[in-house]
């Protein structure tokens, strides 16, 4: 792709995003939520494969449906209310109809079922994207519509944690099963979206972290499916070795920085008396850790077969730069013990 569009359109993508974080109405937050679709369409795309022209096609008409609902349920609020204000949203009809637009857009279960099969159809930059900048417009919105639908948003968060999981177990693919780890992600940032919001955005930020090192690590070793990841140890070791640790995280395994949300979390349901809600969400955590956990041991324990058994693979020098993937790498692993400090910080 031509540089210049390429930095046109992801101009454009930071622009939609800020469009949509700086609005206070309607119609302006639904401008800058179709920018964002517009400017990530062409990237999806750019390959010219039939699976990339599917997955966009299918991306496009999901965003399209939602923006539809969003639209149609911002109209509804200003015939029934007379307001146009996004905080002012006070009739549930149109408040659970903007929720279910967004959950739609932002791929929250059970309308999850088309971030799999997009994020399978693209390269491993393009679902980076996908998965965690793309996230940021909806959940804000989210976030100003939250006081009025409290259970609904209970009932998408445990839905979004044990289905994220429970999809994730039989699959080969790692875009497919980073897609299910982010509907599952989600499904912990919206449970405590309505009690403690700072919570959620540490949770976001930290899932960024981990998220955008998982992909930089599998693009790095080109690694799209469970057994192409054990031939990664041959081409990076070093990267090899601390990758399952970076899975882990994901999974929330103490001592590392996964653990962090998952605890402040479970402790802030317990908290509102929703104990139920949190164990179900703990034993849905299991599920997520068990295919973390595979993915680990193919990286790890499983040697790729090699009929050249006397010969090394060559190393040439790096051509890419490692210093993003390093600095993400110490967020993903070592920040637990600075979680009185984290708690402090977001909820200033």
């Amino acid at each position: 792709m031509n540089p210049y569009i390429l930095t046109t359109l992801l101009f454009s993508l930071g622009l939609g995003t800020t469009l949509t974080f700086a609005s206070s109405h309607w119609l302006l937050a639904w401008m800058g939520l179709e920018i964002n679709t517009l400017a990530i369409i062409p990237l999806m795309a750019k390959h010219n494969h039939p699976r990339a022209i599917e997955a966009t096609t299918k991306y496009f008409l999901i965003q399209a449906t939602a923006a539809a609902m969003l639209l149609f349920a911002s109209l509804t609020n200003a015939w029934l209310t007379g307001q146009w204000d996004i905080q002012l949203m006070c009739h549930p009809l149109p408040t659970t109809l903007a929720s279910l637009a967004l959950a739609l857009k932002i791929g929250l279960a059970p309308l999850h079922t088309w971030l799999p099969e997009v994020l399978q159809g693209l390269d491993l930059p393009t679902g980076l994207i996908l998965s965690t900048w793309q996230k940021l417009a909806p959940l804000t919105l989210l976030l100003q519509l939250q006081p009025l639908n409290s259970s609904l948003l209970i009932v998408l968060g445990l839905t979004s944690t044990l289905l994220g999981g429970w999809g994730g177990l039989n699959q080969t693919q790692l875009r497919k099963i980073l897609a299910y780890s982010s509907t599952a992600h989600l499904g912990w940032m919206v449970l405590v979206l309505q009690f403690a919001p700072s919570l959620t955005f540490m949770t976001l930020i930290i899932y960024l972290a981990m998220t955008l090192s998982t992909f930089l690590t599998f693009n790095l070793n080109h690694s799209t499916t469970v057994n192409t990841l054990a031939t990664s140890w041959a081409k990076t070791p070093v990267l090899s070795s601390l990758t399952p640790l970076i899975l882990l995280s994901l999974g929330g395994l103490p001592p590392l920085t996964g653990f962090m949300p998952k605890w402040l979390i479970l402790q802030e349901l317990t908290k509102q008396d929703l104990a139920p809600a949190a164990t179900l969400a703990a034993l849905s955590a299991l599920l997520s850790l068990y295919f973390y956990l595979r993915l680990s041991y193919s990286m790890t324990l499983t040697m790729s077969p090699n009929t050249l058994a006397g010969t090394l693979p060559w190393r040439l020098p790096p051509s890419h730069h490692s210093l993003p993937l390093a600095i993400l790498m110490m967020i993903s692993l070592t920040l637990l013990p600075l979680t009185p400090s984290l708690m402090a910080l977001f909820t200033l």
